[in-house]
């Protein structure tokens, strides 16, 4: 299964994350199949590829609570998936 999720990098105390699309089984940092965003709390930037991001959501991928947040707020969803 696939999931939509937050890799975080940057430094310390200065964590900047990619948005990808990822295999449930790996870990945070672990090999991703395709960054489709980037978020910046720090900065408040968020950065979404929404081709991309649709097509993997209508494989089937699913979004972790975070990223579906974050689509929300960039007004791409509206109300929880199910």
């Amino acid at each position: 299964m696939v999931k939509l999720r937050l890799k975080r990098c940057g430094k310390k105390q200065r964590a900047v994350y990619r948005i990808v699309a990822i295999d449930v089984r790996s870990r945070r940092e672990g090999r991703d199949l395709r960054k489709v965003g980037f978020y910046d709390p720090i900065k408040n930037q968020t950065y979404l590829n929404i081709p991309v991001i649709l097509n993997f959501l209508e494989q089937g991928a699913q979004p972790t609570g975070t990223v579906q947040d974050i689509l929300k707020k960039g007004r791409f969803l509206y109300g929880p998936l199910t």
